[in-house]
């Protein structure tokens, strides 16, 4: 074999081995993770997303290009829902991005530096800068809400794709079971006290107690009113 085919293939393997190597750089490896104790899971890059904890019950993780806020209204029993407040304030954020039809999903094109004076993403203290392509998620019936940043299209796709719902709060709160108890008590309370002033003959309850004391309601009252005033009855 000559030395002009040696060097060819010796080309030919170094082309090979450097679109080995660029695609292994290049791939992204994912995790599963639960974003609700044995319920929903999400696919999360893995070996680089951390979980940086709850902020009032929304839950955040990171990695070096991207955020994931997660957020369950069932799970959030306090009576001001300070998290959902928060959530939709970062929600309304992003939307003020471009709209995209991102691989059938709705997403929106952000600079970063727009996202950081948000209270999550200072918590986070990641290096964000560049687009962010941001997707936004939610289930009526498992009542999850997602929100996926990243610089990465493919990246924010991939998880939202990955998303798997799984309803474990399948209950009101025992809040709103207490609210709605609460509220069901209180109700039939006035309607009851309605009813009883609606069918109550006054006139007749006044008659039998004027006959059983033989007492004059009318005179007791007039003499009362000479003392204390007008009386509201």
């Amino acid at each position: 074999m000559d030395n002009k085919k040696i060097i060819i293939i010796a080309i030919i393997i170094l082309i090979i081995a450097a679109g080995i190597i660029f695609v292994m750089l290049t791939t992204v490896n994912y995790e599963k993770i639960e974003i609700t104790p044995n319920g929903t899971t999400i696919d999360v890059p893995a070996n680089q997303t951390k979980y940086k904890g709850e902020f009032e019950s929304a839950k955040v993780w990171n990695w070096d290009n991207g955020i994931l806020v997660t957020y369950n209204s069932n799970a959030d029993d306090s009576l001001i829902k300070v998290s959902e407040l928060g959530f939709n304030t970062l929600n309304e954020l992003i939307k003020k991005g471009e709209k995209q039809d991102i691989d059938g999903f709705t997403g929106y094109v952000i600079n970063a530096e727009e996202l950081v004076n948000n209270p999550i993403f200072k918590a986070v203290k990641g290096d964000f800068n560049g687009k962010f392509y941001c997707l936004s998620l939610t289930n009526e019936t498992t009542h999850d809400s997602i929100i996926i940043c990243c610089n990465n299209k493919d990246i924010a796709v991939h998880m939202a794709k990955s998303v798997q719902y799984k309803n474990v709060y399948p209950n009101k709160t025992k809040l709103d079971n207490t609210i709605s108890t609460v509220k069901n008590v209180t109700g039939d309370l006035q309607s009851k006290a309605s009813d009883f002033v609606n069918n109550t003959n006054l006139s007749s309850i006044k008659s039998t107690v004027e006959n059983k004391t033989g007492i004059s309601l009318d005179d007791a009252k007039s003499i009362i009113e000479e003392y204390t005033g007008k009386l509201p009855i």
